[in-house]
């Protein structure tokens, strides 16, 4: 038979760095954004350009190649206008520039991108109402 105190027993707890040296704890840093949050962005952009959405049942849906290339590009002169921005060092209002960046920047792009109005198409026609004679 075996010992009882070997299955009782627990070894003694040791505290783990972060609680012994604050610095040691994990940190975090919302801007810059890492280069896989950066990729996330694109795949999601190429997503959102290149099926069907409430933004291209509007402005029209581009190839996977053309919303590629489109999100690479949206994505990059976003980051580059966020970084290059006097929002001082509060990252949250970097990375909320860089937000509406993307969003302006991928409404700015499936605009230039859309069909344009038919030129033959005339506005919907007024008929002129009898007014009663009072």
């Amino acid at each position: 038979m075996s010992d009882p105190e070997t299955y009782d027993s627990v070894p003694p707890q040791t505290e783990s760095p972060a609680t012994t040296n604050p610095s040691a704890a994990l940190s975090f840093s919302i801007w810059p954004p890492t280069q896989r949050t950066r990729d996330a962005v694109i795949n999601r952009l190429i997503e959102t350009l290149s099926s069907p959405s409430v933004l291209c049942k509007r402005y029209g849906t581009l190839s996977i190649d053309e919303a590629s290339a489109a999100a690479r590009q949206i994505e990059d002169d976003s980051f580059s206008a966020a970084s290059c921005s006097s929002a001082g060092e509060d990252n949250i209002e970097i990375l909320q520039l860089y937000s509406k960046e993307i969003s302006k920047r991928m409404l700015d792009t499936v605009k230039a991108r859309a069909p344009p109005a038919s030129a033959t198409a005339s506005p919907p026609s007024v008929e002129a109402v009898p007014v009663p004679d009072s």
